[in-house]
C-alpha cells in the first residue's frame, strides 16, 4: 500500500512552510531509534527576532491547515530568540543565528565525524 505516513506528511508540511517563510539553514534530523521525544527534529534560523516569530507563526498556521495542529505545544514565541514547536512526533526549533550557534543543539543529535578512523 506504500503511501506516506502522517508523520512523513507532517514533516513535508513543516519543511515546505519553513522554505516558504524564507527560514535559513534548515536541518531535518531523523530521531527514530535515537530518542523517544519524537520521530524528527527540524532546526532552522530566522534573520531577526521578527523573522523568527513570523516563521513560527506561519508554521503554526500551516500545521493547523494540514490537520497536524492538534495538541501542538509552543514556547518562546513572544521572545523571538528561540521558538520551540512540538507536535508530538516532530520538534521544530527556530532560532536567531547567534542563539543557534550558542546552543548548537544539532551537534548533539548528528553522528560524529570520524575522519576516516574506525571505531572498535
Amino acid at each position: 500500500m506504500g503511501g506516506l505516513s502522517s508523520v512523513s506528511l507532517a514533516l513535508q508540511s513543516v519543511l515546505a512552510s519553513l522554505e516558504d517563510s524564507k527560514a535559513e539553514n534548515i536541518v531535518p534530523i531523523d530521531l527514530r531509534g535515537k530518542s523517544v521525544i519524537g520521530d524528527h527534529m527540524v532546526i532552522a534560523s530566522g534573520r531577526s527576532h521578527r523573522h523568527v516569530t513570523a516563521v513560527a507563526d506561519q508554521l503554526l498556521r500551516a500545521l493547523k491547515e494540514s490537520g497536524h495542529g492538534n495538541g501542538v505545544k509552543v514556547e518562546g514565541l513572544s521572545g523571538g530568540d528561540w521558538v520551540l514547536i512540538d507536535t508530538g512526533d516532530i520538534i521544530i526549533h527556530v532560532f536567531r543565528p547567534e542563539v543557534r550557534e550558542f546552543y548548537n543543539i544539532e551537534k548533539m543529535w548528528q553522528a560524529p565525524e570520524l575522519d576516516g578512523e574506525t571505531v572498535h
